[in-house]
């Protein structure tokens, strides 16, 4: 069965740090750009990081610039969103999801194929 695995999300005072993994089955994610979603309570699903299929090109969301890290990590067939610094604004459920694009990173969701089920992240203030 092909699918992504999102983990790492939980609760967190502002501030404080989440690393949040999603892992692929059945799908060799270094083949993939990979994306990583985010969608607040009654709010649009945004998104939030993605990195090209070698690794060589990112691209984040002016909000979370500078305090969040979109990695790979091939020997697990994963890739990994740092989350430093969090704010209350940054709750929500976080989806990764796969995109057949090369080299780009697109920010639009209607590009990519492969969803996880998300991971809720809270921040309490």
């Amino acid at each position: 069965q092909v699918q992504l695995v999102e983990s790492g999300g939980g609760l967190v005072q502002a501030g404080g740090s989440l690393r949040l993994s999603c892992a692929a089955s059945g799908r060799t994610l270094s083949r993939y750009s990979v994306g990583w979603f985010r969608q607040a309570p009654g709010k649009d699903r945004d998104f939030v990081a993605g990195i090209s299929r070698a690794g060589g090109v990112t691209r984040y969301a002016d909000s979370v610039k500078g305090r969040f890290t979109i990695s790979r990590d091939n020997t697990k067939n994963m890739v990994i969103l740092q989350m430093n610094n969090l704010e209350p604004e940054d709750t929500a459920v976080y989806y990764c999801a796969s995109d057949d694009a090369n080299p780009i990173v697109r920010t639009t969701e209607a590009y990519y194929d492969l969803w996880g089920q998300g991971t809720q992240v809270t921040v309490s203030s």
